[in-house]
């Protein structure tokens, strides 16, 4: 039996209790078995006509008559293949009712007979069938309530707080390794200040936060955030998810948030991190009376309002929550008193980047040909989970080939890999599929060339990647960019429509490789009418309303429109792809030799990229007009450009 000592006497652990408890739980189960298959005596059912025959033909014995059933012997002589040593078999009928002739017949046989008594030993068995299966049930549950180290019954912990608590500085991450939000430490250092040094704030008369709500897209660093947090406060820390408030019955979170906050209270000053706010706080909002006074999730809400700014203040104890759909969240939790502060926690600039993949590299053998400046520069709107996946892509990639350290080579690799997918090169291609494939994407990358906010055509490949895409153009830009103007958008569009254009005009038929291309290119010139206001008939209208800012949702619901809008959306959507696709075709007709000729190229090696790629697309000329059709969008001017072309 494994024991601990103190020194002078063995101590039974709580392993040695738990084998205990099993060894008793199986001889209950054996006893209990024992009754229901072997402590009954045998017994053989039979027709009551049977009964009557053996009666008349003098081999029953002895009869015992009760009102539902009649138990019966044989003679010993009629049952003489039974062993003497094993008990006598026992028969039982059912009576008829009517059968006035039964004690006539018995007494005719010299049959010893009476009426049926209470037997003891089938009481007992009925007693004890009764009270062994609920002892059983509850030795099981209190050996799995041993066996998961609880102490009390489920129904007095189903409301208890599942909080995680760590002591001081026990997560092992500080601010040092957190980059990429410099604004976002610098308010969070604040608190951190106050709980070391209260004095310097009370002083003033200063009130730190009581609640502190970090929002932004996934991935930007908020649940790391708040680990540094905790690391650097050197006070107890409570982390929850908001989910984990949420239960089936009713009354069940509220009482949840009710212990949490006892439990914070008695380790004040303390943090209390809840992550996933939205799962927790949703706006009540338009329901109404649907869900009445009685929503569980509702009142968990109203507990959390309660004790965060309620009739009881609640010192020394921070909230810090993390969410990426602040819009949900009702209004009552996002005042003043509860959470005062509102920290942005967004994708990092290129400084930040890079200092994040210096982070996540130092653990990483890097290469000397590795430029982290450079790759950041290749990487806008990664955030900072994403960077932390292609620092380790690029190791796993590394490792596979066997390099003695991570190469810049591996590095660009996982670009592509995150952005585009893995290598399929079991996904063969017949020779018309490459080859329209090949011309497609050397239409993108010519018009990318000369467009503006297309971004640089760094690669194309004629190599399958991911799901579906059979061929593709990297493009990244030059800068960080958080605006687009008119100019730029129309030339996305002309940019996505370059593959179907360039199918068109060399096979004079197209294919469903653009279907990609069409949705997005529909979808932008759509927002450029109904959520940018950059049409000029329709004016600055938002005819769609912004939801879900930090998740890049495409779908906005649009607001309630006349027939009459909706058709001129529809019409100004369509002359933008029309005229998009007119001058795609225009630029691509200029130009037809060089695309020709890159195609030829790159259906020969299957991947163009660096000062070779640069050179081709340093040729290409540009129509005349293009860039005042991009800026007006106006047909006449497309027109002129196709009729100047052909002459």
């Amino acid at each position: 039996m494994p024991v601990e000592t103190d020194g002078k006497n063995p101590i039974p652990t709580p392993e040695s209790k738990h084998i205990g408890g099993s060894l008793l739980l199986w001889l209950l189960m054996l006893m209990f078995i024992n009754l229901v298959f072997w402590a009954q005596p045998s017994q053989k059912r039979v027709p009551y006509s049977t009964f009557v025959s053996q009666v008349e033909a003098g081999k029953v014995i002895r009869a015992e008559i009760g009102t539902e059933k009649i138990r019966y012997e044989l003679k010993p002589d009629a049952n003489a293949q039974q062993s003497k040593i094993r008990p006598k078999e026992v028969y039982l009928t059912t009576p008829i009712p009517n059968d006035t002739e039964l004690p006539k017949i018995l007494r005719t046989h010299q049959v010893e007979y009476s009426a049926s008594t209470a037997n003891s030993a089938a009481w007992v068995w009925v007693l004890l069938s009764w009270v062994i299966p609920p002892v059983i049930f509850l030795s099981m549950l209190g050996f799995m309530f041993n066996r998961s180290g609880m102490d009390s019954p489920a129904a007095l912990t189903i409301g208890k707080s599942k909080a995680r608590i760590y002591a001081e500085g026990s997560t092992g991450v500080t601010f040092d390794d957190v980059a990429g939000v410099d604004e976002a430490k610098t308010e969070l250092r604040e608190i951190v200040d106050f709980l070391k040094n209260a004095t310097k704030y009370v002083r003033l008369g200063a009130k730190i936060p009581k609640g502190v709500l970090l929002v932004g897209p996934p991935g930007t660093g908020k649940t790391l955030l708040a680990k540094a947090i905790a690391g650097e406060a050197g006070v107890p820390f409570f982390t929850i998810s908001g989910s984990e408030f949420i239960e089936l019955f009713v009354g069940i979170g509220a009482a949840r948030v009710r212990d949490l906050f006892e439990q914070a209270k008695q380790k004040a000053p303390c943090i209390v991190f809840i992550d996933e706010l939205d799962a927790l706080g949703k706006s009540r909002e338009g329901f109404g009376n649907m869900l009445g006074g009685n929503d569980e999730r509702e009142q968990t809400l109203n507990q959390l309002l309660s004790e965060m700014d309620g009739f009881e203040t609640n010192t020394g104890v921070i909230i810090l929550a993390a969410t990426n759909r602040p819009e949900v969240l009702d209004p009552a939790l996002l005042r003043p008193g509860r959470f005062d502060r509102q920290i942005v926690v967004d994708r990092p600039d290129k400084i930040g980047r890079e200092a994040i993949l210096k982070i996540h590299a130092k653990n990483v053998k890097l290469g000397e040909d590795v430029d982290l400046a450079k790759l950041a520069a290749r990487t806008p709107g990664f955030a900072g989970a994403d960077l932390a996946n292609l620092v380790n892509e690029a190791a796993l990639l590394a490792a596979r080939e066997n390099h003695d350290a991570v190469t810049m080579q591996d590095l660009n690799e996982a670009v592509e890999r995150v952005l585009t997918g893995l290598e399929k090169k079991s996904r063969v291609l017949n020779e018309v599929e490459k080859k329209t494939v090949a011309y497609h994407e050397v239409g993108h990358a010519i018009i990318a060339a000369i467009t503006p906010g297309a971004g640089n055509v760094e690669k194309i490949s004629i190599v399958p990647r991911g799901i579906a895409a059979l061929g593709y153009t990297l493009q990244l830009p030059e800068e960080d960019r958080f605006l687009m103007t008119e100019d730029e958008i129309r030339g996305r569009i002309v940019t996505l429509l370059g593959g179907r254009a360039a199918e068109e005009l060399i096979f004079g038929i197209i294919s469903t490789g653009a279907s990609d291309d069409i949705q997005k290119a529909t979808d932008l010139a759509e927002r450029f009418v109904t959520l940018y206001g950059m049409s000029a008939k329709l004016g600055p209208v938002a005819f769609e309303k912004i939801q879900q800012q930090f998740l890049n949702s495409l779908t906005n619901p649009r607001r309630a429109i006349s027939e009459k809008i909706a058709e001129q959306i529809d019409q100004e959507v369509k002359e933008i792809i029309d005229g998009a696709h007119q001058l795609a075709l225009v630029i691509l007709q200029g130009n037809q030799e060089l695309l020709q000729e890159v195609a030829d190229i790159l259906l020969e090696k299957e991947v163009l990229e660096g000062e070779e790629l640069r050179s081709y697309l340093l040729q290409v000329k540009l129509p005349a007009n293009m860039h005042e059709w991009l800026r007006t969008g106006k047909f006449a001017e497309v027109n002129m450009l196709i009729s100047s072309h052909s002459s």
